[in-house]
């Protein structure tokens, strides 16, 4: 190397690699202050990490082992195994209780009981809320069941017209709730009137050969079907219609489910002796104390907190809605053995037909009005 490339060379500053190496291409070590030795002591240490609370050690990370990561999936599928075998077969034992029940009362209780809550929301949203939300949920109510009962009529032989009837129903309900109560009266007798002329003029039309009697039956059985549906759901909304009547239909509705699930209960529990074997077998005695037992407990608690009465008039109550709910139901029971069938309809299933759960309420409907009129004590008669 020439002498000009050597001092170009010693000129020049030291490379990168010069500096990390603290030495120069010569060998020989830099002496310079800008370039000191490294040394590992004058590195500051490691901060600690951040403790968990204070005064607490700090929190150091440890590896999870994979025996323990297995150990723990082991025990949660182990417990999510227990609880499945529980509710399997807690399960199987509801449906092997209500299997049970329904071979001794014919009805499927789950189902029952959640048509039931169902209905009953319904029901109870309309009456507390906007009171006239009831008037379309009586209506829909009673046309169903003059549908439910002029089909049972016409299976069993009898000559009844539905759209004739449907028609009457609907204005029978819609004027006890938006004309004068008395007006209830006279349209009744109209509905009833057009009913039996429709069913005289389409017998004159057919001329199938029916006897005078079979006419004539059947006249009277469709002026039947207006007063047991339509107008009896009729006297609900004439009470509705009244100062508090919503709390008058709330109560005596729940007075006659209440004497419907305490007999049910009841007599599912200690009914031996029947009540009345040749129209209803599966009535009991045992199910109708059961029936009063509910029906006056709950005829007090609604006159004392819901109704503003006194206890004794909650007795007086409960023991009509009682007494109209069981000629209700029983009357019901006798119809449809006459009729040779079980149930009106299949459509609520655990129920039977809509009209299988107003036959104790549709006939109720005439003993609270008469004691809203005779107990409440912002009425002036």
């Amino acid at each position: 190397m020439s002498d000009e490339t050597r001092d170009a060379e010693e000129g020049m500053p030291p490379t990168r690699r010069d500096a990390r190496d603290g030495t120069p291409l010569d060998g020989v070590p830099l002496a310079d202050a800008a370039f000191p030795t490294f040394d590992a002591e004058t590195i500051p240490p490691r901060p600690p990490l951040p403790a968990s609370s204070a005064g607490a050690a700090p929190v150091v990370a440890v590896p999870l082992d994979t025996a323990d990561h297995n150990a723990i999936r082991e025990q949660w599928r182990a417990a999510r195994d227990e609880l499945e075998n529980h509710v399997s077969h807690a399960r199987d034992q509801i449906d092997q209780a209500n299997e049970r029940i329904k071979q001794r009362t014919g009805r499927d209780l789950v189902l029952a009981i959640l048509i039931g809550l169902a209905f009953g929301a319904a029901l109870l949203g309309s009456l507390l809320f906007v009171k006239a939300l009831f008037v379309p949920f009586a209506l829909a109510a009673a046309l169903l069941g003059v549908y439910e009962l002029s089909r049972a009529l016409r299976a069993s032989g009898r000559r009844v017209d539905v759209v004739p009837q449907l028609v009457a129903g609907a204005f029978l309900v819609l004027s006890a709730y938006f004309a004068e109560p008395w007006l209830s009266w006279v349209m009744l007798f109209v509905a009833v009137a057009f009913v039996i002329v429709w069913r005289l003029i389409a017998q004159m039309v057919v001329k199938d050969g029916r006897t005078y009697g079979d006419v004539l039956a059947d006249a009277v059985i469709g002026g039947f079907v207006q007063v047991y549906v339509p107008f009896l759901a009729g006297v609900a909304l004439i009470l509705l219609e009244q100062e508090g009547g919503q709390w008058w239909v709330l109560s005596f509705i729940a007075v006659a489910v209440a004497a419907d699930t305490g007999a049910y209960a009841a007599g599912l529990a200690f009914g031996r002796h029947p009540m009345a074997p040749k129209i209803s077998p599966k009535k009991t005695w045992e199910g109708f104390g059961g029936a009063v037992l509910a029906s006056l407990v709950a005829g007090v608690l609604l006159a004392i907190f819901l109704l503003e009465l006194p206890w004794w008039a909650g007795l007086i109550f409960g023991a009509s809605i009682l007494l109209s709910a069981t000629l209700g139901d029983l009357g019901e029971s006798m119809l449809k053995r006459d009729l040779g069938i079980k149930d009106m309809s299949s459509w609520l299933p655990g129920h039977g037909g809509l009209l299988d759960r107003l036959d104790s309420i549709l006939p109720s409907t005439i003993p609270a009005l008469c004691l809203y009129f005779l107990l409440s004590p912002w009425v002036v008669l």
